[in-house]
């Protein structure tokens, strides 16, 4: 009978309360201590699944199995954490405290009014585009989060479907296997040897075994028939009934806790905080010394606290925040047109000092595409036509070899989904694992019917493949007796088998046959083909153990299968090469598979063979003998290792100082992608659990999209260094006319700090927001990754800041200094009326901004020259950068703005001249770029 509850029932046997109630202590409290058959009534569905009725109803009345958005802020405090920013702070300080010297004055300058107001000005406007960069940065990462599919095998109607797994309900049958995650609570109806790592529930990863028997009342996570959402199965299969969804899952109770937990600060962030820091207390110090300096002058005190007010302003860059908003935003945005998906931020620093890249091989370095092109048995082998998943082509000489086939095809959790797109624009495509995708091909191929197969040797139990004997086994009943059907590595299962059956003909395994059989394997393997070894063995019942299965078989024959490298991969392995990055291929499959792909791919180029190092190796070297392995400059290849093999590598590559990022697709590569630097999941083939441990998820599985991301990644870094040093160059432009000015004894500032709000808002922010958006430049994959624990603020950066802003600021310097002094007006006679006085400000201000058009010019390259970059090339620089100077033509020419900023109209002469000096930090730092570029090929011509 239908139930009408609003609430599904759950695995205590009670009714399900409201949104906060939990998966024990409301729903059902009957289901955990029911058998199977019983369960199945309780939550009125079947062993075919609900219907696709029942399933749009249930979804109508439950709501979507996922959880609210969490940790996003409100948008208005979103707003707010603008001006909690240390440079927001200091200026909305620096504002009330100028508005408060306005009020002391007698008579009230005008000015102090209009500097107060500048400065608040400058922090709103600053505000909004952090705000709008910030919101837009989340409103990406939401969409692009929600291209990586998370999906979940269900029977409806006794069909096995993929769908999302927001779409589950309560009474929908889930298909569980290693390496999926649990995207409802669900109680278990069959179990194969199944386990589950409830580490995110109860804090400990120990695999904990799953029963589909009843089970005594208790707290629901103490229920070993049952499974949780957030978990994760870590080996074996079954399949379990939905009892809770959503919000009334065991996870969504503790989601809600955690929901409110403070963001970590990324090491990017910290660094910036910590530079932001150092820079407000510069401002602060140099503030405090130009008022002590002017004080004793005689100048009263609120005009002294104004300028040195003035001088604090000019050191604060205020754009710095939203700049890095923009460059990271962007940086984002742009790996993921690339097929990368970031989803920390510590990625993006990380990537651009990756030194090593071990790399998995199928599906990353190869298309995941498994095509069966030799069937060997008895001495002889069977060519196989055809490719890709599409049953088009036939098995020479297929007799001899179909019951290989069938009992490899009954040997497969896999399904064959044709295409459903009339037009053709569609391709058959795998459910299920790609290996034994190609198996199920090449049984079509050889005019096997598995649908009818199946159906005349049911089968009873399973024991699933794992990584440590290699093996997947399947028991059918076949007539009165039952059937194992074994299928795994060549080495592993030759050591269980006894007797050999050959073109119908069944006998002992010699070892003239063993030996065959052996190099029938390596032959196939040294042809880059993927080996399977595929037996039988007669039992009795229909419950044999796994040893009992797994012994005294009868060897049938080897499958070879080839997944073809990626066309895309070379090149992307020769980027890397250049760019310092080793990289490392870590494989399960055979040595001599690895290193044909590897060859093929260019990993190994050498015509000696490679460093190949197995499992079995790696399990007898200590810590030491491991290291010294890593050191040797050889090409390595680890083969036949194991997840926690990965693991150990990857800890002694750290060990050495190397930065790696690591490939991984399954369950048991989460521990890998977790210690990484940079874990990298498959997006389309790897499992639920191995995209959430990882901190950054390919969409196309392809390997040249990681050196794309690398690439992007130095970029990244690169481009916030260049507005760095765009910045603060000014800065000293700005600052060492005001020093200049003091310590010769005249009387007023080369530069207001109107006039410095004005260049940092006019000339500042849009010119490094373009900065932001540079593109990699040419080389950048030509250089060695850098240091792990090089800073943003290198001796490098801080030399070129020191470099172009000491040219700037020597230009404008002498500009003032000569204007004034060409006057023939004595210093104390200067006024800020005065004509001479109003047109050098004006010029120093000009002179500032065109020589910070010609410095964005120069920044954009590190080494190459930017005439070869283009100068047309950011078009987004250069309307930046004529803004800038428009809005200082308006200030030097309009009468409603020379009225705020005291400035004169500038003749044509003045601006040559401007524009002449402004080119020199341009000219200056190509000179510098030639004389490294110059340094660089005369020791790479001596390293030759």
């Amino acid at each position: 009978m239908m139930r009408t509850s609003a609430d599904p029932p759950g695995p205590d046997g009670g009714k399900g309360g409201d949104a906060g109630a939990t998966s024990g202590s409301g729903p059902l409290r009957a289901v955990r201590a029911l058998v199977p058959g019983d369960v199945l009534a309780a939550l009125d569905t079947s062993r075919r699944g609900l219907s696709a009725a029942q399933a749009r109803a249930r979804l109508e009345q439950y709501g979507a199995n996922e959880l609210p958005p969490g940790g996003h802020r409100a948008v208005w405090r979103q707003l707010m954490a603008q001006f909690t920013d240390l440079f927001a702070v200091v200026l909305i300080a620096a504002s009330g405290i100028t508005f408060l010297a306005y009020g002391l004055e007698d008579p009230h300058d005008v000015g102090t009014l209009e500097l107060a107001v500048a400065i608040l000005c400058v922090v709103i406007l600053n505000a909004a585009i952090g705000f709008a960069q910030e919101y837009s940065a989340e409103r990406t990462a939401q969409a692009l989060e929600a291209m990586v599919p998370h999906t979940c095998r269900v029977l409806r109607g006794g069909e096995r479907l993929e769908l999302p797994a927001r779409e589950l309900v309560p009474g929908d049958m889930v298909m569980l296997e290693a390496g999926d995650a649990v995207s409802a609570d669900c109680r278990m109806v069959e179990a194969h040897e199944l386990a589950v790592n409830n580490a995110p529930l109860t804090g400990e990863s120990n695999a904990v075994g799953r029963t589909s028997d009843p089970v005594a009342a208790g707290s629901p996570l103490d229920a070993r028939n049952c499974v949780f959402m957030g978990t994760d199965v870590v080996a074996g299969s079954g399949r379990a009934v939905v009892f809770a969804t959503g919000e009334r899952t065991e996870f969504g109770r503790i989601y809600r806790l955690a929901a409110a937990a403070p963001r970590q600060k990324t090491p990017l962030q910290l660094q910036v905080a910590s530079m932001a820091r150092r820079v407000a207390g510069a401002a602060l110090a140099i503030g405090a010394l130009m008022f002590a300096v002017r004080l004793p002058a005689g100048e009263s005190v609120v005009p002294s606290f104004v300028f040195a007010l003035g001088v604090m302003v000019a050191l604060v860059p205020e754009g710095l925040p939203a700049t890095l908003s923009v460059s990271l935003a962007i940086g984002v945005r742009r790996m993921a047109r690339r097929h990368a998906l970031i989803k920390q931020l510590l990625a993006v620093e990380a990537l651009g000092s990756t030194t090593v890249v071990c790399t998995d091989k199928t599906g990353t370095l190869t298309q995941a595409e498994m095509t069966v092109t030799q069937v060997w048995a008895g001495g002889t082998s069977h060519p196989v036509s055809g490719v890709g998943y599409a049953p088009d082509g036939r098995v020479a000489d297929a007799a001899p070899v179909r019951e290989l086939l069938r009992v490899a095809g009954l040997c497969c959790n896999a399904r064959l989904v044709p295409p459903t797109d009339p037009e053709g624009r569609e391709h058959w495509r795998v459910l299920g694992d790609t290996t034994e995708g190609a198996l199920l091909v090449v049984a079509a191929k050889a005019a096997l019917d598995l649908g009818v197969e199946e159906t005349a040797a049911p089968r009873v139990t399973e024991f699933p493949f794992d990584s440590t004997r290699k093996l997947m086994t399947t028991v059918h009943k076949n007539g009165p007796r039952y059937q194992a059907c074994v299928k795994g590595a060549p080495v592993e299962l030759l050591e269980r088998c006894t007797e050999v059956e050959w073109d119908g003909r069944r006998g002992p395994l010699t070892e003239r046959e063993r030996v065959a059989a052996v190099r029938a394997s390596d032959a196939l393997a040294s042809q880059g083909l993927r080996v399977l070894a595929v037996a039988r063995r007669e039992l009795d019942g229909p419950r044999p153990t796994q040893d009992e299965a797994e012994s005294g078989l009868t060897l049938l024959g080897l499958v070879g299968m080839l997944d073809p490298p990626r066309p895309e991969v070379t090149d992307a392995v020769a980027g890397c090469r250049r760019a310092g990055i080793r990289i490392v291929m870590v494989t399960g499959d055979h040595p001599l598979t690895g290193e044909a792909v590897a060859r093929r791919v260019g990993i190994v180029r050498q015509p000696e063979p490679p460093l190949v190092v197995t499992g079995a190796q790696l399990d007898t070297m200590d810590d030491e003998t491991l290291d010294a392995l890593l050191t040797e400059p050889s090409e390595l290849l680890l083969c036949r290792v194991s997840p926690e093999h990965k693991m150990r590598v990857v800890t002694a590559f750290q060990r050495r100082g190397e930065v790696v990022a690591v490939t991984g697709d399954g369950a048991n590569d989460a521990p890998a992608l977790k210690h990484a630097d940079i874990g990298v999941a498959m997006g389309a083939s790897g499992t639920d659990v191995a995209r959430e441990a990882a901190s950054m998820v390919l969409l196309d599985d392809s390997f040249a999209s990681i050196a794309a991301a690398v690439r992007l990644g130095r970029a990244v870094y690169q481009n916030i260094r260049k507005f760095l040093v765009y910045l603060f160059s000014h800065n000293i432009g700005e600052l060492v006319p005001i020093l200049a000015a003091t310590f010769a004894g005249f009387p007023l500032v080369p530069i207001s700090a109107v006039q410095i709000l004005a260049i940092d808002l006019g000339s500042d922010v849009l010119p490094a927001l373009a900065l932001g958006a540079e593109p990699p430049e040419p080389d950048v994959m030509n250089r060695p990754p850098r240091a792990r624990r090089e800073r943003l603020f290198s001796t490098a950066v801080v030399g070129r800041i020191l470099f172009l802003g000491g040219i700037q600021a020597l230009c404008v310097t002498g500009v003032f200094f000569w204007h004034v002094g060409s006057s023939g007006i004595p210093f104390d006679d200067f006024t800020e009326d005065t004509l001479v006085y109003q047109e050098a400000i004006t010029m120093v201000q000009a002179g500032i901004v065109l020589s910070q058009f010609f410095n964005a010019l120069a920044v954009r390259t590190d080494r190459q020259s930017v005439l070869k970059v283009g100068l047309l090339s950011n078009p987004a620089l250069l309307a930046a950068g004529g803004f800038g100077v428009a809005l200082m033509a308006a200030i030097s020419y309009l009468p409603a703005l020379q009225a705020v900023f005291n400035t004169a109209p500038l003749d044509p002469a003045d601006w040559a001249v401007l524009t002449g000096l402004g080119t020199l930090p341009l000219i200056a730092d190509e000179v510098r770029k030639a004389w490294l570029r110059r340094h660089a090929d005369q020791r790479e011509g001596a390293a030759r």
